[in-house]
């Protein structure tokens, strides 16, 4: 009798969340799909990002077996904000009278430039490699190659090209006036050649990914365009770019998210006290044992990436119903 009343009772089970799921809308059905993910996400991503802001709010100083230090509250933040922190750092955090040795005006400048001119010439690079042309495959073999080559070797490749006595560009180059007798130790002329090394090597990423949107475009439309006479600049203005908008924004975010992180690029080229970012300040304070400033820091960037990626996702939206 039990066991009858026990299988009973499991089937009215199955049978409610069976109903349950019947009535859900389809928007709710992918949520409930997507449930397992989001919480792994959530672990992943979250539990860390929580774990640096609570050592963010303790002392550099550790003490006995306690991993962090006694609590400071928000001191770092005040501390970094207000400039007050500038002398422990090899960099400044902030300061407009410094752009290219303070951190932060650091990467906000290499984000912008490096992610618009990878833009425009990715954009480039797209429509080139959409076309029909005799030895398309050879071309976009050439255009993808550096995006295959390591960061290391890439820095290394553009340190020995701007290297004086080995290099044959810095003499023509400071003749011109566009470079120093040593660029890379100069902070404007190093920053000029990580952004340089930066755009000849993501070029690609954003040229591959436009190109997906590019081939999505459906032809017929260019051809209903030719018969009303619109002309190539007008094709492109009113049947391209509308359609492959939503993708171009995609791939500016994606480079917008990895611009915002950069570290290896600058340490291989130049150094990173020579050009500091976000990612160095965390690294150069976190090997120097300062690990709420580190935690500080890095959190302070975890949010100004959140905020660039909220203004892409507004942007986005807006785009979707038509404007931008």
């Amino acid at each position: 009798m039990s066991t009858d009343t026990g299988t009973r009772s499991r089937t009215g089970v199955v049978q409610s969340g069976s109903r349950w799921i019947e009535n859900l809308s389809e928007a709710q059905f992918a949520y409930l799909l997507l449930s397992p993910m989001l919480l792994l996400m959530a672990v992943i991503a979250f539990w860390p990002l929580a774990r640096t802001f609570t050592m963010s709010l303790h002392a550099d100083a550790l003490y006995g077996g306690d991993p962090l230090g006694r609590f400071v509250g928000f001191d770092h933040y005040v501390a970094l904000l207000t400039g007050a922190i500038d002398a422990e750092l090899t960099r400044p955090f902030f300061d407009l009278s410094q752009p290219f040795t303070s951190a932060l005006t650091v990467t906000l400048i290499f984000t912008v430039v490096s992610v618009v001119f990878e833009t425009l010439i990715g954009f480039g690079q797209a429509l080139v490699l959409d076309q029909e042309f005799r030895g398309r495959r050879w071309v976009r073999v050439a255009i993808i190659l550096p995006w295959a080559i390591p960061i290391v070797i890439q820095g290394m490749i553009f340190f020995l090209l701007f290297q004086p006595g080995i290099s044959f560009l810095v003499d023509p180059l400071q003749s011109l006036g566009i470079v120093s007798a040593t660029p890379t130790v100069n902070s404007v002329d190093s920053m000029l050649i990580i952004i340089v090394a930066d755009v000849w090597k993501t070029s690609a990423f954003m040229a591959l990914l436009i190109l997906a949107g590019l081939q999505s475009v459906d032809r017929s439309l260019y051809d209903v365009a030719r018969v009303e006479g619109a002309s190539t600049l007008q094709r492109f203005r009113m049947v391209t770019l509308p359609i492959v908008l939503p993708t171009v924004i995609i791939a500016m975010l994606f480079r917008t998210i990895q611009s915002m992180r950069v570290y290896g690029l600058i340490e291989t080229v130049s150094s990173c006290s020579t050009v500091p970012s976000l990612s160095c300040l965390v690294v150069s304070t976190f090997s120097a044992r300062q690990y709420g400033t580190s935690a500080t820091i890095a959190f302070v960037t975890a949010a100004v990436i959140a905020l660039v990626v909220s203004v892409y996702i507004i942007k986005y939206a807006d785009t979707d119903s038509g404007g931008f």
